[in-house]
């Protein structure tokens, strides 16, 4: 796969490096000279010093022949743009938009960019939920925030302990996908039930991971 990325910073080094790991051919498009020296340096990846929303600088960077684009840049209109021209005039398949504003991630989706990823709303929503309550071990967000993938313990005191899958009413849009238990995984079904100690990974939209936490441990926020 060969990957651009726009943009600078620390982060661009570590995702050069990861995909470069991965075996992806990676090109970085940078505005910083000195930057972009160091980049050449340090990683096996193509580097050009440019602005990455020139169409020029993008059809010199193997825009026509790339498998995806990333545009990182701290500016979002820059970002709006690289990803439009890269859908719109050289059909890379797969683009992805910082949106350092979680305001204008919704404009970016209207405007056509498949993927926007707002960062502040992601890294905010995590922070505020893990915070809420002791019992979640893990929570990660996925597709873009839409989807929550939590670890949550069971204690004593948790009002499904020793119910049955089917007989709790989980809200809508919510799954115990897994359960550990001791040294077993176990994915579950109607008749398992469920033990204190037992660790559940739990799938819930945003807006109602209170609500699977209230059925699950008996706490709300």
């Amino acid at each position: 796969m060969k990957i651009l990325i726009v943009g600078g910073g620390k982060v661009i080094y570590f995702l050069c490096r990861t995909f470069v790991s991965k075996g992806y051919i990676v090109t970085v498009i940078n505005r910083d000279h000195d930057e972009c020296v160091r980049l050449s340096r340090r990683l096996k990846v193509t580097v050009v010093h440019g602005d990455g929303s020139d169409p020029q600088i993008l059809e010199e960077a193997g825009a026509f022949t790339a498998n995806a684009i990333l545009a990182i840049t701290p500016n979002d209109e820059d970002n709006l743009v690289i990803c439009q021209l890269a859908d719109l005039q050289f059909h890379i398949p797969r683009t992805l938009a910082l949106v350092n504003d979680p305001d204008n991630e919704e404009v970016f989706r209207q405007l056509g960019i498949k993927t926007a990823l707002s960062t502040t709303y992601i890294l905010s929503s995590l922070i505020e939920q893990r915070a809420s309550f002791d019992e979640i071990t893990n929570l990660i967000p996925v597709g873009e925030g839409k989807v929550n993938v939590m670890e949550l313990l069971l204690n004593e005191n948790s009002p499904v302990v020793g119910q049955t899958l089917r007989d709790i009413a989980m809200p809508e849009n919510s799954l115990v996908a897994v359960i550990l238990r001791d040294d077993e995984t176990i994915v579950p079904r109607g008749a398992t039930v469920l033990q204190s100690a037992d660790r559940l990974i739990v799938m819930t939209l945003p807006e109602n991971y209170s609500q699977v936490l209230k059925k699950l441990t008996g706490e709300s926020e």
